[in-house]
């Protein structure tokens, strides 16, 4: 099938599919007329790294897992390490998160909303803290 057929029935772009192809993760053999022709396991493999990049895997963490899931001799405490370290990752993505998000909390509170020009946000931003004004981090510097 091609790559708009192998599109409808992963649920992927082509664009995306093309990409997996350049880089190695899939390998669709090459119709008489120079067409990628996906074949079942094709798919299984696409469907396979939609599912992986839906859960937040690297291209590279995907590429291993696409190998453990290859390897029947796998042992299955090297899937489990994986997505730990993922999970890991992830906690720590949903920390920066958190905190980016008190600091924009606090900007927002110190942040008139009027007509004036003076704006701790724009501040903070360029790194200009003033007295008086939140600083880089969301600490309140003192006007003196």
């Amino acid at each position: 099938m091609n790559v708009g057929v192998a599109a409808r029935r992963t649920g992927l772009p082509a664009k995306t599919i093309r990409y997996y192809e350049e880089i190695g993760l899939v390998a669709p053999e090459r119709a008489a007329n120079g067409y990628r022709d996906y074949s079942s396991e094709d798919l299984h493999r696409l469907a396979f790294l939609r599912r992986a990049r839906s859960l937040g895997f690297s291209i590279e963490d995907c590429r291993h897992l696409m190998a453990l899931y290859g390897d029947k001799g796998r042992a299955s405490h090297d899937v489990r390490a994986l997505a730990k370290g993922h999970v890991v990752a992830i906690e720590h993505k949903v920390h920066a998160l958190q905190s980016m998000r008190a600091t924009l909390e606090k900007l927002i509170d110190a942040c008139h909303g009027d007509s004036r020009p003076d704006c701790p946000i724009l501040d903070d931003i360029a790194g200009e803290p003033r007295p008086g004004r939140i600083a880089a981090g969301g600490t309140v510097q003192p006007a003196s």
